[in-house]
């Protein structure tokens, strides 16, 4: 996605009281005067238009309920969607002070595009005191028009299969700390897609769909995770490890009873206080039949980023497989520029064989813009180059992975 942005940026703050420091207080109080040195596009609107900001320690100390709010509405284009309008809200706080809660993040957006596309999603990671539970829902709902081309990864961009529907998914759960970094926890997840339409026989849908209308997949899941990261919108020398197993069963709904686990790993390497090595591998399975839009694709991970390079949906399969690395770097000192050069590689299983035959690689380039400095917040622009033709740029609120 390629942006033009009219930003604004907010910090709802609590008034501070001048009181004694603690030991614990001055150490946020550092903290925070590191922070205020820093630069985002904040400070260079204040500056531009010469408004008189809050200075100090004081409007940077992370006090729980204080909220960091970003928002970037947009004007842009994307590969599915064509020229679109969008806007994106990232508020995160604290629910505790920050030397022993993570920082919790609430993403909402909406988008609406010519091709009549409308996206609203909202996703959070909300983390209770001591990091004792960390509830994570995933809404969205989407009346869509996307392009789809078949099972497997061997695909091209010239055999689009154009497809109609309307989607809403629910996932809610809540994980318990058990052990040092380790959670686990249970939830429950819904995708229903409804009104679907495609009158082409392009690919391999029509075979694999049968020509059904609506799909739905229900049930619960069980989720063991590992994380070690304390700001999702940024990680830095952290670890990030999850196992969710998903039963789907008609007696809750679903169309087939059919399974799922997803294996996903994240390992963020400090190289400095600005540059940073990232890995990240995203792995799905399924066993029974699975409603066609809930295989595993490109693009439909928690934040739609898995295969840049490539227009959501180019490969799908039974199974799919997936890494990414990155590299992090500081421009600027005040960390306000930055940028990153990333590689990935992606596989989808062929259909009907069930057999990974094939790789879509892809790689780029991005810059990254200090959004918010207090919830280390990015703008990130990345153009990225796939294969057999696939190219185009991306965007994001808080980096990719």
């Amino acid at each position: 996605m390629f942006v033009l942005l009219a930003s604004t940026y907010n910090i709802f703050a609590q008034a501070s009281k001048t009181l004694p420091l603690s030991s614990q207080d001055s150490l946020v109080i550092k903290k925070a005067d590191s922070i205020v040195r820093q630069k985002d596009l904040a400070d260079i609107f204040y500056r531009t238009f010469k408004i008189n900001a809050k200075k100090g320690p004081d409007s940077a100390l992370e006090k729980a309920g204080k909220l960091f709010f970003s928002f970037a509405p947009a004007l842009g284009y994307t590969l599915e969607g064509g020229p679109i309008a969008v806007a994106t809200v990232n508020a995160s706080f604290y629910t505790q002070t920050p030397d022993s809660t993570n920082l919790s993040v609430f993403t909402f957006g909406g988008e609406y595009s010519l091709h009549n596309q409308v996206l609203v999603p909202i996703i959070s990671n909300i983390w209770t005191k001591d990091n004792k539970y960390d509830w994570l829902g995933d809404w969205r709902y989407y009346s869509y028009h996307a392009e789809t081309y078949g099972l497997g990864t061997d695909n091209f961009l010239s055999r689009e299969d154009a497809t109609y529907y309307s989607y809403v998914r629910i996932y809610q759960e809540v994980l318990r700390h058990f052990s040092s970094n380790y959670y686990i926890g249970l939830g429950y997840n819904f995708d229903g897609h409804y009104n679907i339409s495609n009158n082409s026989d392009i690919t391999d849908y029509q075979q694999y769909n049968e020509g059904l209308t609506k799909t739905i997949s229900s049930g619960p899941i069980i989720h063991l995770m590992y994380d070690s990261r304390t700001n999702i919108n940024n990680p830095k020398d952290a670890l990030y490890a999850s196992l969710i197993y998903r039963t789907n069963f008609t007696s809750l709904g679903s169309d087939q009873n059919w399974r799922y686990v997803l294996v996903e790993v994240r390992k963020y390497i400090s190289l400095s206080p600005h540059d940073v090595l990232a890995f990240w591998t995203w792995n799905e399975f399924t066993w029974g039949t699975a409603p066609y839009f809930d295989l595993p694709a490109n693009q439909w991970d928690t934040y739609s980023n898995t295969g840049r390079g490539f227009i959501q949906g180019f490969y799908r399969g039974t199974n799919l497989v997936y890494l990414e690395a990155e590299y992090r770097f500081g421009i600027t000192r005040n960390g306000l520029l930055g940028g990153v050069i990333f590689s990935n590689a992606g596989s989808a299983t062929q259909w009907p064989s069930n057999k990974f035959e094939y790789v879509a690689p892809g790689n780029g380039v991005g810059m990254r813009i200090k959004f918010n400095k207090y919830s280390d917040v990015n703008l990130c622009i990345d153009y990225a180059v796939g294969i057999n033709g696939s190219h185009g740029f991306f965007f994001n609120l808080g980096e990719v992975f």
